[in-house]
């Protein structure tokens, strides 16, 4: 008989997100697949994605259709746009005076993405004096399939420590080196961040795995390189 998952176990999966209508891929976990649709990027990280079901670390209309799959078969999951990326409201179109993006030396032209007050979005309309920013989603009112294949299902520690560290602190693997020792987990990065998301990522481990009744968080700082005085000669 087929091992399924459910919500609450801790994953490695592998997905393709494409357009429904086009058939054109917009995201994906192999790097194969995103040299071939031509839109591999050198700084992404390409692999397979470890993650705890139900836990909202991928698109949340994704993560409920987990629950129940085959590990190893690959599943087909089209999402409507209320599960996937929204539909598109009218109050994220916003007018914007034309002579504002020409002080700011941006020649304002349809398609341009642009960031307003840590904000990203794209003109859609430039007339006269006016122009017109969509800060919707790109993808929003768009319906959309998943191609996913829980690769397999993870049970050692460490890993599904890093799995709840990985995406929340949005770090590569290398830069998080984990120990665990009389059921605490000491969990050692190479930034600093603030000590509210450590303390949410905490209550997620201490809630996620019974094992692990402790969590410390150490920041690994570099060591300075000292710079000898030149001797004095006399």
């Amino acid at each position: 008989m087929a091992e399924t998952v459910k919500t609450g176990d801790f994953v490695e999966l592998e997905y393709t997100g494409l357009l429904k209508d086009s058939k054109v891929v917009f995201d994906t976990t192999i790097e194969a697949v995103a040299k071939k649709e031509g839109i591999f990027e050198a700084k992404m990280a390409y692999g397979s994605v470890s993650i705890c079901i139900g836990q909202g670390q991928i698109l949340s209309g994704l993560d409920t259709h987990l629950d129940g799959l085959e590990i190893g078969k690959e599943k087909e999951i089209t999402l409507p746009p209320e599960q996937a990326f929204g539909r598109k409201d009218a109050k994220l179109m916003k007018l914007v005076p034309t002579n504002i993006f020409r002080k700011q030396g941006i020649n304002p032209v349809v398609g341009l993405q642009i960031n307003i007050d840590g904000m990203v979005g794209v003109i859609r309309t430039v007339t006269g004096g006016r122009t017109i920013v969509d800060f919707n989603h790109p993808l929003a009112s768009k319906e959309v399939i998943y191609r996913v294949v829980i690769k397999r299902k993870i049970t050692d520690d460490k890993e599904k420590v890093l799995a709840l560290v990985e995406l929340a602190l949005n770090q590569k693997r290398e830069a998080i080196k984990i120990d665990i020792a009389d059921r605490k987990a000491t969990i050692n990065v190479k930034a600093e961040f603030p000590v509210e998301l450590l303390n949410l990522v905490k209550e997620r481990i201490l809630t996620l795995m019974d094992s692990i009744k402790d969590v410390e968080f150490k920041v690994e700082k570099k060591e300075e390189k000292k710079v000898s005085s030149p001797e004095k000669t006399n």
